[in-house]
């Protein structure tokens, strides 16, 4: 990609819509085959720079990127990952409110030419994400079809904080909440019409600092997590019904990105 400091203003952007997931990770070309056998996505080659970037595919419809995880983020120890992108209609004044409201920021803005201009930051717990003021909007915004991402799930070490620092920045709207007993509140986030998502308490014992896990819709979660092990992947969680009858998938592909699948209870 060819990256400038051109700031990009677009109050059409919708704020708070996921709007890109990406892998970080340090075997992209493995990486492709895992998810082309596991998921059933195709890739193509982004033409719109100079960089080496691909695109995972839909069908017809761009959904994310998979990059060489950049040396001075496996420097610091970041471990291959997915990382999602957010609207927003200014990135610039964003960073300065998400840096007031506690985050780190990660990554300076940037802008790549017809694509926006886009910022990596941690909340105040330390999960990451990004935000992204695109060059021109997207299509309307519709739920989530097979093979695309349709749940966004948060852990962290501090629930209210996290809660505060989302609905601020995002405008994002808690739906509804779940008991999950010791476990704690399950709290489901979205925004006018949609549900993206869930945040909850880290759990206890759990090895890694506070983040967020992505889920990719299939038809069939037993199989798609048979898959994965065939093709080097590792199951963390799962499969397991959850609550309204759907099932899910929690597992690591072979260079250590966490992700998860989801598909709808049988009707």
């Amino acid at each position: 990609m060819t990256a400038t400091a051109t700031p990009v203003t677009n109050t059409a952007v919708t704020r708070g819509r996921f709007a890109w997931t990406e892998l970080l990770t340090t075997d992209p070309a493995a990486a492709q085959t895992f998810y082309k056998e596991v998921i059933g996505w195709t890739t193509t080659k982004w033409e719109g720079g100079t960089g080496d970037y691909t695109m995972w595919m839909a069908g017809e419809t761009p959904l994310g990127g998979v990059m060489m995880l950049p040396p001075d983020a496996a420097a610091m120890g970041s471990p291959p990952n997915w990382l999602a992108y957010i609207e927003v209609p200014d990135t610039d004044a964003t960073i300065s409110q998400a840096i007031k409201l506690g985050a780190t920021l990660l990554a300076p803005a940037q802008t790549v030419d017809q694509v926006g201009r886009f910022a990596v930051l941690s909340d105040p717990q330390g999960a990451v994400f990004a935000i992204i003021t695109n060059a021109s909007p997207l299509p309307p915004e519709t739920e989530p079809a097979m093979l695309e991402f349709c749940w966004h799930e948060l852990n962290t070490t501090d629930l209210p904080g996290a809660m505060e620092f989302y609905t601020t920045l995002f405008g994002w709207q808690q739906v509804r909440e779940f008991d999950m007993g010791d476990k704690g509140i399950y709290h489901i986030f979205g925004r006018d019409q949609f549900t993206y998502g869930g945040i909850m308490r880290k759990p206890d014992g759990m090895n890694a600092p506070s983040s967020w896990l992505h889920y990719i819709e299939v038809d069939d979660a037993d199989a798609a997590t048979e898959r994965a092990i065939r093709a080097g992947g590792t199951v963390m969680l799962g499969p397991i019904e959850v609550p309204g009858g759907a099932r899910i998938s929690i597992m690591t592909d072979p260079q250590g990105a966490a992700f998860a699948v989801h598909a709808k209870a049988a009707q």
